[in-house]
């Protein structure tokens, strides 16, 4: 089928809307006519060249909407159904699956996904030339349509905004589940996030709903702080002011419980580390997303105290059981995901929701069809 598309077709430079072919979905896949999808940092990193998914590439995995064709093999959802599309594809099969933990999903749909194609290692997208065109994380949702793996795509109940709870897809999801699900905060617990875009406003608000207290935002922009501050922030720390591993330490005895990286800068994962105060179930989460290949160094005596420094993929959620959850939890006035929403973009305009991320104008842009 015939569908217009935002394209990368180089490094570093604006998407271009063109007309694209689009595959059936195979068996076990299905057809999602998009409605929303968030604009992503991720997405961001991919056209800076930080990811392995070479151009050209449809961006774009934060994609919800409503399913028009199913493969024979698709029992999950059925036509008509509203959905989110997660970032993560996963097999049910391999350790991780079992364990619980389909994020981290050890089998061919996290690996193909970063490489440009879908979970059995073919492409879905051809230029009207013919030429093949990369998905992104499996999904490619800055187009009008979407053929997914039906593990990746969660069905949402019939009120949900799909502009709004498309941010679930990833992001939201990242921040939200690494509280809840990772670190399993419990309240009364002191926290830190090192980073106050999309991901780190999530984990803020969750921390908030776990009763955490105090909550210390940190970022280099006092207009992010401020909104932090409306996610549920209790203190504040400029770190292009004061050394944000110092203010912590004196304003939470020393260090807080649980600290969050939530930039992808290896600096910062050192920083939210050392900010952790060293006692058994002390930890670090580092959601960030860093250039591959870069490194780090921390205190490592630290560990003789039992603090813990772990990754985070996509919250360690369970897409199908969590992000009902998470809606469950907006629906009711606890999660503020709406606010995280700064603006709506046509597809025509994608580069200026890119410019405004870039320029920190907004907190989240959403692309609607």
């Amino acid at each position: 089928m015939k569908m217009k598309a935002a394209i990368l077709k180089q490094l570093n430079t604006p998407l271009v809307i063109e007309e694209v072919e689009l595959d059936e979905p195979k068996d076990h896949e299905l057809l999602v006519k998009l409605v929303a999808t968030g604009l992503c940092h991720s997405d961001i990193h991919c056209i800076k060249g930080d990811l392995s998914t070479p151009p050209p590439v449809v961006l774009g995995h934060e994609g919800a909407g409503v399913v028009e064709k199913v493969g024979k093999n698709v029992t999950d959802v059925q036509v008509g159904d509203k959905v989110v599309v997660t970032v993560a594809p996963y097999c049910g099969k391999c350790p991780a699956c079992m364990m619980g933990v389909p994020t981290s999903c050890e089998t061919d749909p996290q690996t193909a996904m970063l490489m440009g194609s879908m979970a059995d290692g073919t492409k879905r997208l051809r230029s009207s030339s013919g030429e093949e065109i990369s998905h992104f994380m499996a999904q490619s949702s800055f187009a009008e349509y979407a053929v997914v793996e039906e593990s990746a795509t969660v069905k949402v109940r019939d009120d949900a905004p799909l502009d709004i709870v498309c941010l679930l897809g990833c992001g939201a999801s990242t921040g939200i589940g690494a509280v809840i699900n990772k670190a399993r905060v419990k309240a009364g617990s002191s926290v830190a996030v090192f980073g106050c875009g999309g991901v780190g406003l999530a984990a803020i608000m969750a921390a908030k709903l776990s009763g955490a207290h105090p909550i210390v935002a940190v970022d280099v922009l006092d207009s992010k702080l401020e909104v932090a501050r409306e996610f549920g922030a209790t203190n504040l720390v400029n770190a292009s002011k004061e050394d944000p591993v110092m203010k912590i330490a004196a304003e939470c005895e020393g260090g807080v419980d649980y600290s969050f990286e939530a930039i992808g800068k290896t600096e910062i994962m050192t920083q939210a580390f050392h900010s952790v105060y060293p006692r058994p179930g002390g930890m670090a989460v580092v959601l960030g997303l860093a250039p591959i290949g870069e490194t780090f160094s921390i205190e490592a005596w630290r560990f003789m105290r039992e603090v813990v420094i772990t990754g985070c993929t996509v919250g360690s959620i369970r897409p199908k059981v969590d992000i009902p959850r998470y809606i469950n939890l907006f629906m009711a006035g606890k999660l503020p995901l709406d606010k995280m929403v700064s603006a709506h973009y046509p597809l025509e305009k994608i580069n200026d929701a890119i410019n405004d991320m870039l320029e920190g104008t907004i907190i989240r842009g959403v692309i609607t069809f």
